[in-house]
Order: structure tokens, then C-alpha cells, then sequence
């Protein structure tokens, strides 16, 4: 399923109204209590200082040359990146914004954040998890500004491998921010600093993530613009960039995780291998779309070479996600999870880089800290490991439903004025009754969804819109 691009923008006054009605409905915060507010703010003007429990002071870092890498207008700055040449291999820096030195456990601004799980994006703004004074300001890696930080300093052998990974707290100076285009025009310019790098050891951690068997479905995102006072749907293919920076970000997952696994306790971020019926529903989809799957190659295999281009292979995409259901967290004290693999990266991983937006990575970087320093996880970041898996699938489940809902009435309301028109139109899904059917629209680029009657997966076929209701967020399609 296509997915609402971030950097989407609307001012339209009318269409922000249904934005509202949409949070309204799903219960998304509109602002931070007071007494979480307050706390915030006296937090950020007291500075940083050692959550409970803490091993060590940080040590200082600021000689680094970090940069950060984001979307235009991101001032929740979660990550920096350095790196340099060690030999014939590589040592990377990765500075992760150090939020327990803000937020006190147990405190008002912790209390709200166990409440939202995540920052929950919309295209007229966001509902972040901390109040902006903490994740807009006081913690986050803005350039120019000495900033406390859970510093990674990860060593890759000549082929990417990890050699070897540790965790301290830090003080750290961001010396860029770059927008995503600039960072990939500087290495399309020639860059031989640490965004060269960048590009060679993504490429490497590509490499061998392809040597795992592990999955990377290239989908394009849909995103929403307007111009000449139309509303448009658009796909937006990532910059190689973006693969590049997202690789850093999975390397330092896995380096976690093992760490983790090695100590004895931690919450890793899972994900189960299809089952065999599975795999053979999408093998039947792959053969309704014509799309050669042949007997002996993996679903891994198969999905990594999915490329978005014509309808079919779009379809085949979103069918493919189908085997990269049912990711969840497993918390661990002594024995770890049965099952501790993430199957579409192919190896133990957990979500340690964005502690601005995300709950669990508060936690699971300070049980890292210690683990690092060979000391004992503090106990309030301990004793909220059993209750975290809970909290984040309670918040991951009203982002879906956020990002299904905000995309459902963007797509009726661009498609109002076109009611009683005909467009063409590729069957990507059938659920598994036969009774509703996915449609992929080419232009405007919109997914919907009718009754299947006789439809068939992969059939092309002509489509009439017969309503848009953009206040029920539906769309009304009959054959042509």
C-alpha cells in the first residue's frame, strides 16, 4: 500500500478542517497538558543532567564533525552522522539525541509520553511526542549548538561488517544540517568527506544485507501537492541518499541488539518469517500479474528485485508486503526471546535512533549506556521494559490508522470535481473472501477500493467514479 509522504504541505483552510476532524475522531493530542509543558520548558532551561542511575558523565565529543541529514523544515533532530577511514575499513560516529538527560522518569513530560508511544505526523503539522522545548530545542542535534548525546562509535571491516560496536554518553556539536537533495548533491559533486562515505558504506551494508537473504521492498511514496490550485497525487521516488542514511540507521539497530542479546537484557524490535501459505498466496498473485517467480528462488530474493514501474510490478509490491506482517517488540530480562529475528533485515535488531519520536529508544539506549560501560541497566529504565511492547503496538496502531485516514480523504477530496469520469485502472488486491477489490488509478495516482464480482488480480480495466465523499473519506467506483 502506498504510503503519505511527510514533506506534504496544506494550507487550504477547508481541507485542514477535515485534518482536525480526522485527529478528533482518532484521539490525537492537540496539545501537552500543563503540568507536562511546564516541566518541559524548566527542564530545558536547567540544561541536561544524569538521569538516575547513569554510569558515567558524558565525555567529550565535540571535536566530531557531525552533520544531520532530514527532511527541509526538521528541527527534531534525532540523529548525526560522521564518519572516517580506519585502515582499510571504516569507523563511524552516530550521535542519537540524549533524551533522558531531559525527561524525569516517572515525571509529568515520561507520563505523556508513555500516553502518545510515538510523534504521529499529519500534513498540516504533527502531535510530537515530547513538548517542543525538549524535542525541538533543548535536545535535539541542531548545528552549532553543544548538544548531550548517546554517541555510537561503530568499526566496520573492508566489506561492512561490524567489528565492533560501543555506546557512551557525549557531548557533541553538529556542525551541518543538510536537507536530503543537498546531501545527495554534494556527493553527486564530488564529496570526499564523510558523505562520500556514506555512499560507500550504505552500498556495503546493501550488500550484505542482500548476503542475509533479507528484504527491501522499493516503494515509491505517495505524496499529496497542490499546483495551480489543484490538488495532485504524485509518487515520490527517494533519493539514494535516503537508502544510504536509513542503512546507518539499521547498522546501528544491529549493533544494539546484539549488544542486548550479549548482556542479558533489552527490547528488540521482531519480525516473523512468512508462513508457507504465505508465500504461496503471493506466488499465486506474482503468476495472476505475470510476473516470473521461479521455483527456487526465496521471497527475500524475489521481493528485492520488485521495482516500481508498470502497474503490475506496483501491484506485485503491494502484495509483497503482505510477507512483512506482524512486527512487534520482545523485552527480555535473562533468557532471551524465542524468536528474536527481524525477518526483513534478516538479523536481531533494535529501534535505538530516534528517541524524539519514538518512546522505546529512551529506554533501550540507557540500558545500552550501561551495558557499555559494563555496569547495570538503571533501574526505571529496567523495570519499563515488560510494559513498552505494549505501549508502542498501542501507538503504532493509531498511526496506521492516522496515516490510512489522512490518505483516504486526501484522495476524495482531489477527486470531487471528477465525479462521473472514467479512468483506467489495475486490480493490485483481492481479499481473501473475493468480495472487495484494490484498484491502482496511474493518474491521479490513487488507490481505492470496489467490489470484486468477476474482477480478477492484475486484470486492467476502466473504471467510472460514481461518488467522493471527502467528510466519509470514501470513494465510489463501478466498472466503466
Amino acid at each position: 500500500m502506498p504510503y503519505l509522504a511527510r514533506e506534504v504541505i496544506a494550507r487550504d483552510a477547508e481541507v485542514c478542517s477535515g485534518f482536525d476532524r480526522i485527529r478528533a475522531e482518532l484521539g490525537v493530542p492537540a496539545g501537552f497538558p500543563d503540568a507536562a509543558e511546564q516541566e518541559a520548558v524548566q527542564r530545558a532551561d536547567d540544561g541536561p543532567r544524569l538521569p538516575p542511575g547513569a554510569p558515567a558523565d558524558p565525555v567529550d565529543r565535540r571535536d566530531t564533525p557531525f552533520l544531520t541529514i532530514d527532511p527541509p523544515g526538521s528541527r527534531d533532530l534525532d540523529q548525526a552522522y560522521d564518519a572516517e577511514r580506519r585502515g582499510d575499513g571504516y569507523r563511524v560516529h552516530y550521535a542519537i539525541a540524549d533524551v533522558a538527560a531531559f525527561v524525569t522518569p516517572g515525571g509529568a513530560v515520561d507520563a505523556e509520553a508513555r500516553e502518545r508511544g510515538v510523534t504521529l505526523y499529519s500534513p498540516d503539522g504533527r502531535a510530537p511526542l515530547h513538548p517542543t522545548a525538549i524535542s525541538e530545542d533543548a535536545a535535539s542535534l541542531l548545528p552549532g549548538r553543544d548538544r548531550w548525546a548517546a554517541m555510537w562509535t561503530i568499526d566496520l571491516n573492508p566489506d561492512g561488517a561490524i567489528a565492533d560496536a560501543r555506546l557512551e554518553r557525549a557531548v557533541v556539536r553538529s556542525r551541518e544540517m543538510l536537507t536530503y537533495a543537498e546531501a545527495q548533491g554534494a556527493i553527486d559533486n564530488g564529496d570526499d568527506g564523510a558523505l562520500a562515505l556514506l555512499a560507500e558504506i550504505g552500498n556495503l551494508r546493501r550488500e550484505r544485507e542482500v548476503a542475509r537473504d533479507g528484504v527491501n521492498l522499493q516503494r515509491a511514496s505517495q505524496e499529496i501537492v497542490r499546483a495551480d490550485g489543484e490538488w495532485r497525487v504524485i509518487y515520490d521516488t527517494p533519493l539514494p541518499v535516503e537508502d544510504w542514511s536509513a542503512r546507518i540507521s539499521l547498522l546501528t539497530g544491529i549493533a544494539a541488539a546484539e549488544i542486548m542479546l550479549e548482556g542479558g537484557v533489552g527490547i528488540l524490535r521482531t519480525l516473523p518469517m512468512p508462513d508457507e501459505e504465505t508465500v504461496a498466496g503471493l506466488r499465486r498473485r506474482a503468476d495472476a500479474l505475470d510476473i516470473r517467480w521461479p521455483d527456487r528462488m526465496s521471497y527475500p530474493t524475489f521481493a528485492r528485485g520488485l521495482r516500481a514501474g508498470d502497474p503490475r510490478r506496483v501491484a506485485m509490491i503491494s502484495q509483497a508486503a503482505r510477507g512483512l506482517r506482524g512486527a512487534g517488540y520482545e523485552a527480555f530480562d535473562g533468557a532471551p526471546p524465542d524468536d528474536p529475528g527481524h525477518a526483513a533485515i534478516a538479523a536481531n535488531y533494535a529501534h535505538v535512533t530516534a528517541p524524539l519520536r519514538r518512546l522505546v529508544d529512551r529506554f533501550a539506549n540507557e540500558v545500552l549506556i550501561a551495558l557499555c560501560a559494563g555496569a547495570a541497566p538503571p533501574a526505571w529504565a529496567r523495570e519499563a521494559l515488560p510494559e513498552l511492547p505494549r505501549l508502542m503496538n498501542r501507538a503504532r496502531s493509531r498511526d496506521r490508522a492516522l496515516e490510512r485516514a489522512t490518505l483516504d480523504y486526501l484522495e476524495a477530496v482531489i477527486l470531487t470535481g471528477r465525479v462521473g469520469e472514467s479512468f483506467p485502472a489495475t486490480v493490485v488486491d483481492i481479499d481473501d473472501r473475493g468480495e472487495r477489490a484494490t484498484i491502482q488509478l496511474p493518474e491521479p495516482a490513487v488507490v481505492a477500493r470496489m467490489p470484486a464480482g468477476a474482477l480478477t488480480l492484475g486484470e486492467r480495466i476502466t473504471v467510472r467514479l460514481i461518488a467522493a465523499d471527502p467528510r466519509e473519506r470514501t470513494l465510489t467506483f463501478a466498472p466503466a
